[in-house]
């Protein structure tokens, strides 16, 4: 089984920075199939354009623009990448850098599949930070990536406490109907829970009101679609549920901290 070392991914990399610690690559995949082979750190990877199949011993991931996923070092997997234009961002980090900072994330083991919206936006900030390269570059990644870190860890353990039935079933009707003008009589009858139950107890177990869920949500969205150089601004807008351009691009900017327009600009050079 292939080892690959410290920046190495399998295609071309357009950019590769060096932190103390930290290795961040924007790499083209350009091999349709890519072996069982594992990384010597544990690294993101988070898709930007196009789509790439990635499997490990337990399970497969089809990955879109918006995909994040993490691996503990030394965890093996293969790829599988379908016609078509892909890329994507890694983050690699060195052991080093988990003992330099006295960080235990002894939890965050094997693959992992990361669909929480806050992570992704964390990664994109990420991303755009790669794409400033001031003197500040590498104290914002440092912290970004310490606040995913520590995310994903309260998540992994917050896991293991058992939750109400309708958590689970919400977090599936956002994700198949967030583009629809949903309203809470249908959601509580939906989940069969009373909607001043489900207005108050919402945020203690996703950290944000039902409605800035659903924005989170629709801009992810839109994030992916931006990627895809199919739609104009307008028609992404309403793809992903809102009532013009001018609500998609305000809610856009107040998540992201940058608007459709700058980011598309960024995203392709």
């Amino acid at each position: 089984m292939n080892l690959s070392k410290k920046g190495e991914f399998y295609g071309e990399t357009n950019t590769t920075i060096h932190l103390e610690g930290i290795t961040l690559t924007d790499t083209v995949y350009t091999h349709d199939k890519v072996d069982w082979h594992y990384h010597e750190n544990a690294y993101f990877t988070f898709i930007l354009e196009g789509h790439v199949m990635e499997g490990n011993k337990k399970e497969t991931y089809n990955c879109s623009p918006g995909s994040l996923l993490f691996h503990n070092w030394q965890e093996p997997h293969y790829n599988i990448k379908p016609k078509g234009f892909t890329r994507g961002f890694h983050i690699e980090i060195e052991q080093l850098w988990f003992d330099d900072l006295d960080l235990n994330f002894s939890d965050l083991q094997g693959s992992i599949n990361i669909a929480n919206p806050d992570l992704k936006f964390l990664m994109y900030k990420i991303f755009r930070e790669t794409k400033k390269n001031d003197t500040l570059t590498q104290l914002s990644i440092q912290t970004l990536l310490i606040e995913t870190l520590s995310k994903m860890n309260r998540e992994r353990q917050a896991s293991c406490n058992k939750k109400p039935a309708w958590v689970s079933e919400i977090e599936v009707v956002l994700k198949n109907q967030f583009t629809e003008n949903l309203t809470l009589e249908y959601l509580s009858k939906t989940l069969n829970i009373h909607p001043v139950h489900l207005s108050r107890d919402f945020s203690n177990y996703f950290n944000v009101t039902l409605g800035e869920y659903i924005r989170k949500l629709r801009v992810l969205k839109s994030l992916e679609l931006i990627a895809q150089k199919k739609l104009d601004l307008t028609a992404i807008a309403f793809d992903c549920g809102f009532a013009d351009q001018s609500h998609f691009t305000r809610c856009f900017k107040e998540i992201n901290g940058i608007s459709p327009f700058k980011y598309r600009k960024m995203l392709f050079g």
